[in-house]
C-alpha cells in the first residue's frame, strides 16, 4: 500500500491495521463455520494442529505451541484438553527432563488435519478469488514482516 502524498504514512498504516484487524476476524468466523461445520474443528484447533504436524516429530513444547498461536501458557493449555480427551493430540513428558511438556500430534489428529486441510484451503480460495496472484505475494511477505521469524 503506497501512501500518497496527501495522506500522512502513519494514516495509512493505521488503516492498513485496521483492514487487516477487519480481514482478520471475516477469515477466523469463516473458517470456524466451514471448519466446524465439516470436521468439528475451530480455526484454532485447525492452527494447533498444523504447527504439531509441521513441528520436527510432530510435537512441539507447550510453551512453543502457546508462541506460535499467539496464547499464553495457560490458553494453550486450555485449548489443548479437548484435543487429549478426543485423542487428537497427546501429552508427553521429556525424558531428560520431566518439567517439559509436550505436545505430540496422534494419528487421528493428523488424519483429521488432512480431511481439514482440503476444507480449508477451499474456504480460503473462496475467501480470495477475486485477489490478483501478485497482490497476494506482496501481502503474504507484508504480513510475514509484521508477524516475525517463523510465522
Amino acid at each position: 500500500m503506497q501512501a500518497s502524498s496527501s495522506v500522512p504514512a502513519d494514516t495509512t498504516a493505521l488503516d492498513f491495521c485496521l483492514r487487516l484487524a477487519r480481514a482478520h476476524a471475516t477469515v477466523i468466523r469463516r473458517l470456524d463455520t466451514v471448519l466446524g461445520g465439516h470436521h468439528g474443528l475451530s480455526f484454532g484447533d485447525f492452527m494447533l494442529l498444523n504447527h504439531l504436524s509441521n513441528a520436527p516429530g510432530g510435537r512441539l513444547r507447550r510453551v512453543d505451541l502457546a508462541e506460535r498461536q499467539g496464547l499464553t501458557a495457560s490458553g494453550v493449555t486450555r485449548t489443548l484438553l479437548p484435543l487429549e480427551k478426543t485423542g487428537l493430540i497427546a501429552r508427553l513428558a521429556d525424558e531428560r527432563d520431566a518439567r517439559v511438556g509436550f505436545a505430540a500430534i496422534t494419528p487421528a489428529g493428523h488424519e483429521l488435519l488432512d480431511n481439514a486441510m482440503f476444507t480449508a484451503r477451499e474456504a480460503c480460495a473462496e475467501l480470495l478469488r477475486h485477489a490478483p496472484q501478485e497482490q497476494l505475494d506482496t501481502l503474504t511477505l507484508v504480513l510475514g514482516t509484521i508477524a516475525g521469524p517463523g510465522a
